[in-house]
């Protein structure tokens, strides 16, 4: 009986020490579950700042108390609220000069405004001119022939350097995607409560063909007024999510891994409902920071500690990870290293099969050493674009924290689109990747190496 007993206890541990070994694997079914959620018509785009964001908020937290995940130190929820302070129009701007009136409307669009009504005189100039002109401070500057595409921003900038009142352009394909962008409304002031007022922005009107013209028509030094409505608005918040899986060794510093929940909400109707589903942007992300929450909460005791976080209101200027910033439960002296998570849907053509491109990735040794345990990482193809300052992963790195953004396709033909929806991810592509990064932050998050800055990689303010 004993040699009995002895062999089935031999059996039992085995067994056990073979399942214990057995590697974490991320089913599709998971990641197709978030999604349907997240993406659905029902979360109404998980407009940055609205209820539909809080009902996203709570979402992730949910996953994480299933996942085991804890509180973060010193905090009460898994949801931080933050208080924020924003314009909001009522969709009814106007465009005067002399007899001529333009109303926000179809060939009209308010592109951005300050939230104030803003007049100066009109100054008439063409694209390929405006190095030369003179434009007078506080003038409503209306562009003409201006290129499409990049040509667009290389015009606006040294317009705006001028100080207008207004900067009028003609309606064209970059212009629609600036709107677009916007959630398909103009864009206004937004901010923390807690921060001071930021300089404001300028008013920008795109016109079709017919609407300039009319406007061409009033001459030079005419006085233009732009009238903008201002809606009473109730106080309102972001949300982050952050749960918390501690360590074993309170001194070996914290991993945050993270993602912004939000998107763009829902605007005007566009090849469909006018509802931006943002499964890509950043449904996607939110995934990958659930499943590896899922994963390694599943696992072993780590060594080091793991902050998850979800931010909301980065399409409003990186909101809530700025709020996190200033509010996070663990000084951002322990955090080791920061990887955020941002459109993980789609494979990017410049890169290898199924690897997901790296942001700054020459500026520090973090990722080609997740590379090398097994992560599918690559360098960013497009610096040119500067995608390592456009994530919220920046503020963090600007803190001296070693901070980058693990991403799909840099800019796929869905993004801040309606059709950025379930039926266009790559569903394997996204668990693939998810997959691939078990095991590298498994050992990151038990081992001493300690990210660093590359000479000259970290950014200054």
């Amino acid at each position: 009986m004993n040699k009995r007993f002895g062999l089935m206890v031999l059996v039992l541990v085995t067994v056990c020490a073979s399942a214990q070994q057995t590697p974490w694997v991320v089913k599709p079914e998971w990641v197709k579950a978030h999604e349907v959620f997240l993406a659905s018509d029902a979360m109404r785009g998980r407009g940055s700042a609205t209820h539909d964001e809080e009902i996203t908020a709570t979402y992730v937290a949910s996953r994480f108390v299933s996942y085991g995940l804890q509180l973060a130190p010193g905090m009460k929820d898994y949801v931080q609220a933050a208080e924020v302070v924003s314009t909001v129009l009522d969709g009814h701007a106007t465009l005067t000069a002399g007899t001529v009136k333009l109303e926000e409307g179809a060939g009209v669009t308010l592109l951005s405004s300050s939230g104030a009504s803003v007049s100066g005189p009109l100054f008439k100039v063409k694209a390929a001119d405006v190095a030369g002109a003179k434009i007078p401070k506080g003038a409503v500057v209306v562009l003409t022939d201006v290129p499409d595409g990049q040509g667009f921003r290389k015009v606006i900038g040294p317009v705006m350097q001028s100080g207008p009142a207004a900067i009028v352009i003609p309606e064209s394909a970059d212009s629609e995607r600036m709107y677009q962008a916007a959630g398909g409304r103009a864009r206004t002031p937004i901010r923390l409560a807690d921060e001071q007022a930021r300089r404001p922005g300028s008013t920008i009107w795109a016109l079709d063909a017919s609407h300039l013209k009319t406007l061409e028509g009033a001459s030079d030094g005419a006085a233009v007024n732009t009238q903008v409505n201002v809606v009473p608005m109730e106080k309102r918040y972001t949300y982050n999510t952050i749960g918390y899986l501690p360590g074993s060794d309170p001194n070996a510093g914290t991993i945050l891994l993270s993602a912004h929940l939000d998107h763009l909400g829902v605007g005007t109707p566009e090849n469909g409902d006018g509802i931006w589903n943002g499964a890509n942007d950043d449904a996607a992300g939110t995934t990958a920071v659930l499943e590896l929450a899922h994963a390694m909460a599943a696992g072993p005791k780590l060594k080091r500690s793991v902050l998850f976080v979800c931010y909301g209101s980065e399409e409003l200027g990186d909101l809530g990870s700025t709020y996190f910033g200033k509010h996070s439960p663990v000084p951002l002296k322990d955090l080791v290293a920061n990887v955020e998570f941002e459109m993980i849907g789609n494979q990017d053509p410049k890169m290898p099969n199924g690897v997901l491109l790296f942001t700054g990735w020459e500026r520090s040794n973090l990722g080609p050493t997740l590379k090398a345990h097994g992560a599918l990482l690559g360098p960013d193809p497009y610096p040119d674009q500067h995608y390592f300052e456009r994530s919220d992963n920046y503020a963090l790195a600007l803190e001296g924290v070693v901070a980058h953004t693990a991403a799909g396709w840099g800019d796929p033909p869905t993004y801040h689109r309606p059709t950025d929806d379930l039926a266009h991810l790559d569903l394997p592509f996204m668990t693939a990747a998810i997959q691939s990064l078990v095991i590298p932050m498994e050992w990151l998050a038990n081992s001493d190496f300690k990210p660093a800055w590359n000479a000259g990689g970290q950014p200054k303010r």
